[in-house]
């Protein structure tokens, strides 16, 4: 075994030292690294290095021998059947990020009785031999719509940090039970979580309350059925859990087929009984530049419901990307 040298990618900007030979090097555990880079035998552009040492690209990697774990194992084929059935969500990809139309049902991740859900469906995605997609965020289980995958562990630390950073556009459009007053404006409304885990519950909380975060939402009615029923847009300007469906219900519209939140009056007779939050379409700065605009069709339940209603959601756009650093604010409401 000989020492080599490694150069750091455009894909591993920033990148911890330690996070970065986790990726290249699995098997290495976290005290051997730490005692080679003690001993300088891991050094960085010929310097001394510690394990968080952030790394630049084109810096270059001094590897000294590593028994046992030079070749890790290799990774399995994709399974096919994964592939085709999560190729069926992909409304948007290229070489950076694809965009998934996650229905209504399907979970994100995986928790106490959920044995199907798309963070391990992603293996399908995942070109042979290359890198895992990873999730960027997250829906809930029963809300339909968008949900963004970085192609490797690069683009995903910068996503990650658009969201982190408030440059991620959301809309989600709502089906609601009643009409709000006034029918536009900001909910700014605190919330506390209660208990943990599947049976965890987030509730309107005052602001003096140790465990409130802050949440705000902004809405839009967009069409109603008199008082009975409204066809909301929401653009949530915190991320909460459970956000929407605790603040549509705050102001006394509970999401129309909300299994938690609303109560019986979430249940009107005469619909299908599925929540009717969609994650509409996503406003995200690329990690090649410019700006990635994303829609997604409404899901079949909330199609029928509008067919109903009266409802016209017009043609779903195609994906564009928009160049120039400026977000879509102000180009108006998503139809």
């Amino acid at each position: 075994m000989t020492v080599t040298n490694r150069i750091v990618t455009e894909d591993e900007a920033d990148i911890r030292l330690d996070r970065w030979f986790r990726r290249h090097y699995p098997n290495l555990t976290q005290g051997a690294l730490q005692k080679l880079c003690r001993k300088g035998q891991i050094r960085v552009e010929g310097g001394r290095v510690q394990t968080n040492t952030r790394l630049i690209p084109g810096q270059s990697v001094r590897i000294p021998p590593l028994p046992d774990v030079d070749k890790p194992a290799p990774l399995p084929p994709p399974d096919p059947m994964l592939e085709r059935e999560i190729r069926k969500m992909v409304i948007y990809e290229d070489e950076h990020l694809l965009v998934l139309d996650k229905p209504s049902g399907l979970a994100t991740q995986g928790g106490p009785g959920i044995t199907k859900h798309v963070d391990m469906m992603l293996d399908g995605l995942r070109p042979e031999g290359g890198d895992r997609p990873r999730l960027v965020h997250r829906i809930d289980r029963d809300t339909s719509g968008i949900l963004l995958i970085a192609r490797t562990p690069g683009v995903a630390a910068k996503l990650a940090a658009a969201f982190r950073g408030r440059d991620v556009e959301k809309t989600y459009w709502a089906v609601v039970v009643g009409r709000p007053s006034p029918e536009s404006g900001i909910i700014d409304q605190p919330l506390a979580k209660i208990g943990a885990g599947g049976a965890a519950l987030v509730i309107a909380a005052s602001r003096d309350e140790e465990d409130a975060a802050s949440a705000k939402t902004e809405y839009e009615t967009l069409d109603a059925a008199g008082k009975k029923l409204s066809w909301l847009k929401l653009s949530p300007l915190t991320g909460r859990t459970h956000q929407l469906r605790v603040h549509t219900e705050s102001i006394g519209t509970p999401i129309v087929g909300d299994p938690r939140y609303g109560g019986k009056a979430a249940h009107p007779e005469g619909f299908i009984d599925r929540l009717h939050l969609h994650a509409r379409q996503l406003d995200i700065p690329h990690p090649a530049g410019g700006r990635l605009i994303v829609t997604a069709p409404l899901p079949p339940h909330m199609r029928e419901t509008f067919r109903t209603l009266g409802f016209v959601p017009g043609e779903t756009p195609a994906p564009r990307r928009v160049r120039g650093g400026s977000s879509s604010k102000g180009r108006g409401p998503v139809k």
